[in-house]
C-alpha cells in the first residue's frame, strides 16, 4: 500500500518505572475490591455550527431525544437488563420549555418498556412492551396497541440468539415521514427451549426457560411487517408483510432499515450458512420487494454495518473480503455497478467519516504485516488513488478520531499497551495539534507506582505462517532464571487477545507480581485485520486449526526463550478460550501442564446456530470437524492439572457444556478440580463477592499447580 505520511510531530507519555524501593506492590483487592486508578476521559462537544469546541459535559437536553418541534424530549427513568444489555427501562417525555415531565407507559409493569422513539412526524412515541409495539400521545396519555404478539410471538424486539450474534436489540423502525413503522417478527414456536435451574433464590428450584436454537435445530420463523400509522386505532393498526422468498426458518434477516428520505427499506438476508447476504429493496406502500445486490463466500459471511448513501441516494457503500481484502466498496443503488474505494493489501477495520463535498472517506486499517496497530487513512470515494495515511508514524498503538461536522478538526485519541489514552485536538487531515486535552500524566504517575512491567509484541514463526503475540515479565525478571509461564488464550473467529492498545489487564499484572509471566498469541482464524485468508482458513476447524497453531508457537517460543519453564507451562481463557484450553491441554499434554478454562464450549453441538453453524458450516456437512473440534471428545487426554469454571446461570455457553466434559473426564478417570457459581451468567460478575472470590481462586490454583 503506497502511503503519504501527513503529520506533525508530538511527544508521547510512557507510564514511568518506579524505583525498586517505592514500588507498591499489587493485591488481589487492590484490582478486585478497592480498585485501582484510571486513566481519565475527557468530556467535549461540538457546537451547532460543526465546528467550535467545548470542553466539558454538554447541556442535558442535548444528550436526549428530541420530538420533531423541539417541544419535547425523551428521558430515561430506570433501567432492567435483559440478558446483555438493559433494554428495558421507564420513559417519561419533559416539557423542554416548563420541564414538566409525563411518564410513558402508564398501566404497564414498571421497567418494561423498550426502545422509546419519536415519530418523525409529530410528539407521539412509540415503544416496545412485553412482546408488542405500542404508540402513545403523551398529550393525552392514549396507547394504542399497534402488534398482537404474546407467547411465542414476540415484535419489536428480538429472541436470544439475534441478540448474541446479530446484535440485534431494537426490532422496528419508523419511516422518515413518520408514515409507517417496519418491524422484525419472531415466532420462536417449535425452537428448543433450554432450562436452567435456579436453585439459590427458593427453597424450590425455579426452572429458567430459555428459547434456544442449538446447532442443528430449528430457528425461529423471522419476518418483516409495515404498519399504517394512519390506520391506528382501538382496535388496532393495518400491518402488511414482506414476502421474501426461502424458508423464514432457514434464513436470516439480521439488518433492516429505512433509506434516508424514502418510504423504502433496505434489508439484508443472508442464508442459514451465511455464506450469501442479498440486499432487497422493500417499498412500504406497495409491498414490492426487489434484489439490488448480492455478497458470496466459501467460507462464511458477516452482516455489512458500514453501509451510507452517497450523492442523493444514488450510491451506498458496502464491505466486503471478496477481493481477498476487506475494503469499501461504492455501489450503485440499482446495484448495476461497483467501484473498489479503498485499494491496496490491507483490511478496513471501520469507517471515521465521509467528506461528502471534498470527496473522502477516513477510515481506520493497519499497515502491511502489522496487525496489531490501528492507524486513520482516507482515501478519495471515486476510488481513483491510493489511501494516503493520516496518523504520524510515531503514534505506534491504536488510534481513534471524533471529528468535527465540518472535519477541520478531530479529537485524536492514542494509546498503547505501555501509555495510557491520550487526548489532543488536531486540525484535519495536517494533525497539526491545537492543544492537548488530557496526557494523563496524573494517572501515569499514581499506576506507575506499581512498577508494572511494559508489554513486549513478537513474531512467531511456526512455519506455515507467523504469529503476532505478547509477552509480559515480572518487573525483577532475570534473564538467567526459568519461570512459570501462563497463556491468555481466546483462539476462534468471534475476537483476539494481541492487540496493541491501552487496557485494563490488571489481572495479567496481577500474575507477573506472583512471579509468572505471561503470555498470549493469535491463532489463524482469529478475528485480526491480516485478510481473508487469515480469517477465514479457519471454517469447519473451530477447535482444530488455532489449537495446533498454538501449540506450535508455544514449542517456537521455548526454543527462542531459555528463560521459559518446559514443565511449568500453563493456559487460560474464557468462552472461546475456555474451549481452546480444554483442547489443548487434552490435545498437547506433553505441552501444557496447567489449565484454567472457564465457561466453554466443549461441545459444539450445544452452541447456538448462528455462530457455530457460520464458522463451521452445518453439523450435516462437517460431522468431523464439530467432532474433532470439540474438547468433550478429547477428555481421555488429559495428563496435567486442570480447573473448570462455570456459572449455572450462563444463558450463553450452558453449564451443560462443563457437565457433559465433567461426565467424559470421570468416565476416563481423570482428576480435575471445579468451580460452580450458582445462578452466575457468561461474565460470572453477578452478585456479592463473586468477581472477588472467582480471582482469588484462579490466582490460588495457579500458586498451587505452576
Amino acid at each position: 500500500m503506497k502511503i503519504q505520511y501527513l503529520f506533525a510531530a508530538l511527544p508521547l507519555l510512557m507510564i514511568p518505572a518506579a524505583p525498586a524501593a517505592a514500588q507498591k506492590t499489587l493485591t488481589l483487592e487492590d484490582v478486585y475490591s478497592r480498585g485501582l486508578p484510571r486513566p481519565v476521559t475527557p468530556s467535549w462537544y461540538w457546537g451547532e455550527d460543526g465546528s467550535t469546541f467545548t470542553e466539558g459535559a454538554p447541556k442535558r437536553e442535548a444528550r436526549l431525544e428530541l420530538s420533531a418541534d423541539g417541544a419535547l424530549a425523551l428521558k430515561e427513568t430506570g433501567s432492567k437488563r435483559v440478558w446483555r444489555k438493559n433494554t428495558k427501562h421507564d420513559y417519561a417525555v419533559v416539557n423542554t420549555a416548563t420541564g414538566e415531565r409525563t411518564a410513558l407507559g402508564k398501566g404497564f409493569p414498571s421497567t418494561e418498556l423498550m426502545f422509546a422513539k419519536f415519530s418523525p412526524a409529530d410528539n407521539r412515541v412509540a415503544y416496545v412492551c412485553e412482546g408488542d409495539i405500542y404508540l402513545e400521545d403523551p398529550s393525552t396519555g392514549e396507547i394504542l396497541r399497534l402488534t398482537t404478539g404474546g407467547g411465542a410471538i414476540v415484535n419489536g424486539t428480538s429472541d436470544w440468539v439475534y441478540e448474541e450474534e446479530f446484535g440485534l436489540r431494537d426490532c422496528f423502525r419508523w419511516s422518515p415521514d413518520g408514515r409507517y413503522i417496519a418491524f422484525w417478527q419472531f415466532d420462536t414456536s417449535g425452537t428448543g427451549t433450554f432450562y436452567m435451574m435456579d436453585n439459590v433464590d427458593s427453597v424450590y428450584s425455579i426452572p429458567v426457560a430459555l428459547p434456544y436454537p442449538k446447532v442443528g435445530t430449528m430457528n425461529s420463523a423471522v419476518r418483516v411487517g409495515v404498519i399504517d400509522i394512519a390506520s391506528a386505532g382501538p382496535g388496532g393498526a393495518d400491518i402488511r408483510w414482506f414476502d421474501l422468498p426461502g424458508d423464514p426458518r432457514e434464513n436470516y434477516i439480521p439488518r433492516m432499515d429505512f433509506i434516508p428520505g424514502e418510504n423504502t427499506v433496505m434489508i439484508q438476508q443472508m442464508d442459514r450458512r451465511q455464506q450469501i447476504n442479498k440486499v432487497w429493496y422493500g417499498e412500504c406502500t406497495g409491498m414490492t420487494l426487489t434484489q439490488v445486490y448480492e455478497d458470496r463466500d466459501d467460507a462464511f459471511l458477516r452482516v455489512c454495518d458500514d453501509i451510507t448513501w452517497l450523492q442523493d441516494g444514488r450510491y451506498f457503500t458496502w464491505t466486503s473480503d471478496k477481493d481477498g481484502w476487506k475494503h469499501l466498496y461504492k455501489v450503485a443503488r440499482d446495484g448495476s455497478s461497483e467501484t473498489l474505494v479503498t485499494r491496496g493489501e490491507f483490511d478496513v477495520i471501520g469507517i471515521a467519516r465521509y467528506d461528502f463535498k471534498k470527496g473522502w472517506v477516513y477510515f481506520y486499517a493497519t499497515p502491511e504485516d502489522d496487525a496489531v496497530h490501528t492507524y486513520l487513512y482516507r482515501a478519495r470515494l471515486d476510488g481513483k488513488k491510493p489511501a494516503e495515511r493520516i496518523t504520524p508514524a510515531e503514534f505506534a498503538g491504536v488510534n481513534k478520531y471524533e471529528f468535527s461536522a465540518d472535519g477541520r478538526l478531530a479529537v485524536h485519541t492514542f494509546s498503547n499497551s505501555n501509555t495510557p489514552p491520550r487526548y489532543t485536538l488536531v486540525e484535519m487531515p495536517s494533525h497539526r495539534t491545537v492543544r492537548v486535552l488530557e496526557d494523563n500524566a496524573g494517572f501515569a504517575a499514581s499506576f506507575g507506582e506499581y512498577g508494572f512491567p511494559d508489554r513486549e509484541y513478537v513474531k512467531v514463526d511456526i512455519g506455515e505462517t507467523v504469529l503476532d503475540a505478547w509477552i509480559q515479565k515480572p518487573a525483577d525478571f532475570d534473564p538467567g532464571r526459568k519461570y512459570p509461564v501462563i497463556f491468555y488464550v481466546y483462539g476462534e473467529p468471534a475476537s483476539s487477545t494481541v492487540t496493541d492498545s491501552w487496557s485494563n489487564d490488571r489481572w495479567s499484572h496481577l500474575l507477573c507480581g506472583q512471579g509468572f509471566v505471561v503470555m498470549s498469541v493469535d491463532p489463524r482464524g482469529t478475528n485480526n485485520p491480516r485478510g481473508r485468508a487469515w480469517r477465514k482458513s479457519i471454517y469447519g476447524k473451530v477447535g482444530i486449526l488455532p489449537v495446533e497453531d498454538h501449540a506450535k508457537a508455544v514449542l517456537k517460543l521455548e526454543e527462542t526463550y531459555s528463560w521459559m519453564d518446559r514443565e511449568r507451562i500453563g493456559v487460560w481463557g474464557w468462552s472461546g478460550g475456555g474451549s481452546s484450553t480444554a483442547n489443548l491441554m487434552f490435545k498437547h499434554p506433553a505441552i501444557y501442564k496447567a489449565g484454567i478454562a472457564v465457561a466453554g464450549v466443549y461441545n459444539q453441538l450445544c452452541y447456538d446456530t448462528i455462530y457455530q453453524e457460520r464458522y463451521m458450516g452445518l453439523p450435516g456437512d462437517n460431522a468431523e470437524g464439530y467432532r474433532e473440534g470439540s474438547a468433550v471428545n478429547w477428555a481421555s487426554g488429559l495428563q496435567g492439572r486442570l480447573l473448570l469454571i462455570h456459572g449455572t446461570g450462563d444463558d450463553n455457553v450452558h453449564y451443560q457444556c462443563t457437565e457433559m466434559l465433567i461426565d467424559e473426564l470421570v468416565k476416563y478417570g481423570k482428576r480435575f478440580s471445579l468451580m460452580v457459581y450458582p445462578m452466575r451468567s457468561h461474565g460470572i460478575n453477578e452478585r456479592e463477592g463473586t468477581v472477588l472470590h472467582l480471582r482469588g481462586t484462579m490466582l490460588q490454583w495457579w500458586k498451587d499447580n505452576l
